[in-house]
């Protein structure tokens, strides 16, 4: 397999995402059996586009025989080493309310490349419990306590839009340089840390703009 390296500034976030949806699709391929498979099929399967499967693949090597395909298993190694998944990487969670929990139990978030090391909250009813799955609510007065003894890198702030801010200096000063926000405010960034805002009401909204143009006629 001839394989060469990248431009990393050309890879857009669209193809990383996609490069996870391919993952995916192949876990389910190995879980099964299967040991090869051509690019048409896996778009078929899985409701992808053969030419965007190809040209993604491409920015990372060349991974496919003609006439034959994709070897299941090797590319599903190559994807996890291009995603970074291939070493653990460890996470904490600020905020334990109904989100943080949920988050801290999401089997998806603890397995498979990260391991949620901690939730921190300055709740003190909270301090002290666990989540169901295991995981402890810790002070969050020893937040940099906690990411560098455990080697943080990534953390998911699941807070009021009001501390997010606070709580993003202060895993910045901590030493993260990956951050999932949650909380419905746009932070002030510091640069050289990863930001991914995930904000549930503009998905919301965005539906709904949609479900408008259709009931108008528009769409």
């Amino acid at each position: 397999m001839a394989s060469r390296t990248p431009d990393k500034e050309a890879v857009s976030e669209l193809t990383t995402a996609r490069l996870s949806v391919y993952l995916r699709s192949l876990t389910y391929l190995e879980s099964i059996g299967k040991k090869t498979v051509s690019s048409h099929e896996l778009a078929e399967r899985f409701h992808l586009n053969s030419a965007q499967i190809r040209k993604d693949l491409a920015c990372f090597g060349e991974f496919g025989t003609r006439g034959v395909g994709y070897d299941v298993c090797t590319l599903k190694k190559e994807l996890v080493r291009e995603l970074g998944i291939d070493r653990t990487r460890n996470i904490v969670i600020i905020g334990a309310g109904n989100l943080g929990m949920a988050l801290a139990d999401y089997h998806g978030f603890n397995s498979n490349g990260f391991h949620i090391a901690a939730l921190l909250d300055n709740d003190g009813e909270k301090i002290g419990r666990t989540s169901r799955s295991g995981i402890p609510v810790i002070d969050a007065s020893r937040t940099e306590k906690v990411v560098r003894e455990n080697n943080v890198e990534i953390a998911i702030i699941a807070v009021n839009p009001e501390a997010a801010q606070s709580v993003y200096d202060g895993l910045v000063h901590a030493g993260v340089v990956a951050v999932l926000n949650f909380a419905p405010i746009q932070l002030r960034l510091t640069s050289g840390v990863k930001v991914r805002n995930v904000d549930l009401r503009i998905n919301l909204e965005s539906l709904s703009y949609h479900l408008k143009n259709v009931e108008d006629g528009v769409a």
